[in-house]
């Protein structure tokens, strides 16, 4: 299940290559648009509002699509963040971060706008696909997370490299 980001909806570029990646690999692969966009609204709901739009169509898959199916939930930046924040929660088996934004353009030095928290509280394996030169900042590796840096900046607009580090992740996921 992934989620797309704040700006954008979930025909972003990097997205499609996950969604891509992983029905390659004989995962099911649903796409979740937030209300707000639903709405036609551009500027995101509060954190708190994106959680329950994200836990509710969990729930809602859980009953019929993706019964008894284990759940790796991701996104691109925002929804990542979404997807981190309520990992727990959705009993979620991995999380897939793409474009994690780290800390907002400019703060990397201000520890208030770390969102390295939010990585942190995930105790399920993750991936973050991050741009070499994306200016929200490159997470740290850690045990348990994996980030891989691919050429470019937060849009991650190449699709091959994003598929070529997605795809061998998740199919790790399957054998083990």
């Amino acid at each position: 299940m992934l989620g797309h980001g704040a700006g954008g909806g979930t025909q972003a570029p990097d997205l499609q290559a996950a969604s891509t990646a992983a029905q390659a690999i004989g995962f099911t692969v649903a796409l979740v648009e937030q209300p707000y966009r639903v709405a036609g609204r551009r500027s995101p709901a509060p954190a708190r509002q994106l959680d329950a739009a994200w836990l509710a169509v969990v729930a809602d898959l859980r009953e019929r699509e993706l019964r008894g199916i284990p759940l790796v939930a991701g996104g691109r930046s925002s929804g990542a963040r979404v997807a981190c924040r309520t990992a727990a929660e959705t009993a979620a088996t991995a999380v897939l971060c793409l474009a994690f934004p780290l800390h907002p353009p400019g703060k990397a030095g201000d520890p208030d706008k770390s969102r390295l928290g939010e990585l942190e509280a995930v105790s399920v394996p993750v991936l973050v696909v991050q741009g070499d030169r994306d200016p929200f900042g490159m997470p740290p590796s850690a045990p348990g997370r994996t980030v891989v840096p691919i050429a470019g900046n937060h849009s991650l607009r190449r699709a091959g490299e994003v598929r070529q580090a997605v795809e061998p992740w998740l199919g790790a996921l399957i054998t083990n």
